[in-house]
C-alpha cells in the first residue's frame, strides 16, 4: 500500500505541474468534460469498489474543502463517507504513533534456532530437555520452552517418535566394523580368464587388491586371507564382520580362518548383489575407469595395472561419501586468497600411460 501511495502522489504531483500553465477558461472546460464523463460512468456502474489507497488519496485531497462545498461536488461517494474516510485515516496514524512497544521474550537468534534444529536432527533420541541441557553446556542461555516451541514449529516430533533407525543410519554407524570382499573376472588380450580378489573397508572406502590368478584354488584363497589378516593387524583395524557372496571358491577353510581372527563372515542372499553394494560398486568403477580402457597382456600386466589403480583410488580419486576426499588423503585447506587463485599452476600426472590422470599444484 505504501508503494502505491508513493506512486499516486508522484503522478498527482506531475498532474498539478501540468495544470499550472493552463488558463482558468481551459481548466473550467476540462472540469466540465470530466464531470460529464463521470456522469456517464455513474449511469453504467452501480456501486464502484474502492481500495485503501483510493480512499487515502480522496480523503487527503478533499478534506481541506468545506463541507457545504463537498455537497455540490460530483463524487462517486457521499460527502459523509469521504469525511469518515478521513477520520479513519487520522485514527490509523494516531494508533501507529501511540502503539506500545513489543513486550514479552525477545525473538531467538537465527543461529541458535539453526543449532537447535541441528542437534535434533543429529540426535534422534534427544528430547527438548536434553537439547536444552546441551545448549546450557555450550554457554547458550535459552529457555527450555523455547526449544520445545522451535521443534514444534518445524514439525519435529518428540524423541520417542523419532528414535526409529533407518538402514542407512544403521549401516553408517556400523561402518567401522564392516569389510567386504569379492572375486571378479576379467579377460586378457588372448582371451584367457583371470580372477581378481579385492577387499574394501566400509568406513574409509580403502580398497585392497590381494591378488589375481587364472586358477583360484582353495589354497590360494586361504593364503590371500592370511595376508589380509596381517594387513588388518598392522593397520589396527576394528573390523568385526566380513561380507562375501556365496561363491563356491570361498570354502569352509576360509571362513574358519576369518573366525579364528575374530571376523564373523556374513554371506549375502542368493542373487542379491545389493547386500554387497559397496564392493559391487567398486568393481563397476574398476571396469569402467581401468579394465575397459586397458588391453591386458597377461597376469603380471594385470597386477601392475591393478596396483596403480589401487594407489590412484586410495590416494587421489575423490569420493562423494567422503565429501570429495580420498580414502587415504584428506582434502587440503581451501584457497581464499584471490591473488593466489589467479596464479594457479596445476600440473598433470599420468598413470598407466595416460589412462589415469591426477592433478596437483606445482611445487
Amino acid at each position: 500500500m505504501l508503494l502505491r501511495l508513493a506512486y499516486l502522489a508522484a503522478t498527482n504531483t506531475f498532474a498539478l505541474l501540468r495544470l499550472l500553465p493552463m488558463s482558468d477558461r481551459e481548466k473550467d472546460i476540462e472540469i466540465l468534460a470530466l464531470r460529464h464523463q463521470l456522469l456517464l460512468l455513474q449511469r453504467q456502474v452501480g456501486k464502484p469498489t474502492f481500495i485503501d489507497t483510493d480512499r487515502a488519496v480522496l480523503a487527503g485531497l478533499l478534506h481541506h474543502l468545506p463541507t457545504d462545498r463537498l455537497r455540490h461536488l460530483l463524487l462517486l461517494v457521499r460527502p459523509d463517507t469521504l469525511l469518515r474516510w478521513h477520520r479513519d485515516l487520522l485514527k490509523q496514524r494516531h494508533a501507529a504513533s501511540c502503539a506500545p512497544k513489543r513486550r514479552g521474550r525477545p525473538p531467538t537468534v537465527r543461529s541458535i534456532r539453526a543449532l537447535i534444529l541441528r542437534l535434533a536432527r543429529e540426535n534422534s533420541s534427544w528430547g527438548y530437555r536434553k537439547i536444552h541441557g546441551e545448549l546450557a553446556a555450550l554457554g547458550i542461555k535459552v529457555a527450555a520452552s523455547t526449544v520445545w516451541e522451535i521443534l514444534k514449529e518445524h514439525g519435529i516430533p518428540p524423541a520417542p517418535q523419532r528414535q526409529s533407525t533407518t538402514w542407512a543410519d544403521f549401516l553408517h554407524s556400523q561402518a567401522e566394523a564392516l569389510l567386504a570382499c569379492d572375486l571378479f573376472e576379467t579377460r586378457t588380450l588372448t582371451g584367457a580368464r583371470l580372477y581378481v580378489f579385492a577387499v574394501i573397508e566400509h568406513s574409509t572406502r580403502r580398497i585392497q587388491i590381494l591378488g589375481a590368478t587364472a586358477h583360484p584354488t582353495v589354497e590360494w584363497i586361504v593364503r590371500l586371507g592370511r595376508n589380509l589378516l596381517m594387513d588388518l593387524e598392522d593397520a589396527g583395524s576394528k573390523a568385526r564382520f566380513l561380507i562375501r557372496d556365496r561363491d563356491s571358491k570361498f570354502t569352509a577353510a576360509f571362513d574358519a580362518l576369518m573366525a579364528d581372527a575374530g571376523l564373523e563372515v556374513v554371506t549375502t542372499g542368493v542373487r542379491m548383489p545389493r547386500m554387497n553394494s559397496l564392493m559391487e560398486r567398486w568393481i563397476q568403477t574398476c571396469r569402467r575407469e581401468l579394465l575397459d580402457r586397458t588391453l591386458v597382456w597377461n597376469q603380471r600386466h594385470l597386477l601392475h595395472a591393478l596396483r596403480e589403480f589401487e594407489t590412484h583410488y586410495n590416494e587421489h580419486r575423490p569420493h562423494r561419501a567422503l565429501r570429495q576426499a580420498a580414502p587415504l588423503r584428506p582434502l587440503p585447506e581451501p584457497m581464499d586468497e584471490p591473488a593466489r587463485i589467479r596464479r594457479l599452476e596445476v600440473r598433470r600426472r599420468d598413470r598407466l600411460g595416460g589412462t589415469l590422470h591426477e592433478y596437483q599444484h606445482a611445487a
